[in-house]
């Protein structure tokens, strides 16, 4: 499993007062999905992701779109951003979607770490505060480079705190069990659990746990 990059590890999310997630923690989850997809930039991302309707490609162009709404949504406030962006381009170069990530991360963590005490974003599963989109962004960086790896033949898992700590933070529900991070693709309707089987209709916890 590669290592994050520009310098940065999948331990540098140290987290914020009581582990909150920060912008560290999306430049850490960035760097290392970023550098596990780097590795396949020169295979055909045209093809389909297992379980999804999208390819690599569109998977890789949605999360960047997520990113994007992200930092609008936070930065905007508690009042819905109604009109819409241009979508990613999907037909893009594998590498340049791989940068086109890295520098979206980075504009959403300097969001995050920007914002002040206090503040929330609009989210269609609540208003969450700063933390809140630190989560949602880990869980659509982590999930979906995982959705991405299963097209391109390889499993992507992550090394960091970020699961164990967006399970927490999204699904305050579900206990993490031995693995969190199988329990984070559990809530997200991407694996079976013994006991628990495969999740439909899940939702996050947007507003603020306290």
């Amino acid at each position: 499993m590669a290592g994050g990059a520009g310098g940065r590890t999948a331990d540098d999310g140290a987290g914020g007062p009581d582990g909150a997630l920060t912008g560290a923690d999306v430049r850490s989850a960035a760097g290392e999905c970023a550098a596990f997809l780097a590795g396949f930039a020169d295979r055909d991302w045209a093809v389909p992701v297992p379980g999804l309707d999208w390819t690599v490609a569109r998977t890789l162009a949605h999360l960047v779109d997520c990113l994007r709404w992200y930092a609008l949504d936070l930065a905007g406030g508690v009042e819905e951003l109604d009109c819409w962006l241009e979508p990613t381009d999907a037909t893009a170069d594998p590498a340049m979607l791989v940068r086109v990530l890295r520098a979206q991360s980075e504009v959403l963590a300097a969001t995050i770490d920007a914002a002040p005490p206090g503040h929330r974003g609009w989210h269609p599963s609540g208003l969450p505060e700063p933390a809140g989109f630190a989560a949602m962004a880990c869980d659509e960086l982590l999930v979906h480079t995982w959705d991405a790896g299963r097209g391109l033949g390889a499993e992507f898992t992550p090394t960091g705190r970020q699961a164990a700590a967006t399970l927490a933070r999204l699904f305050p529900a579900h206990e993490p069990g031995a693995d969190a991070w199988r329990a984070l693709l559990w809530a997200n309707g991407r694996v079976e659990l013994p006991g628990r089987p495969l999740r439909t209709g899940w939702k996050w916890h947007g507003d603020p746990l306290t």
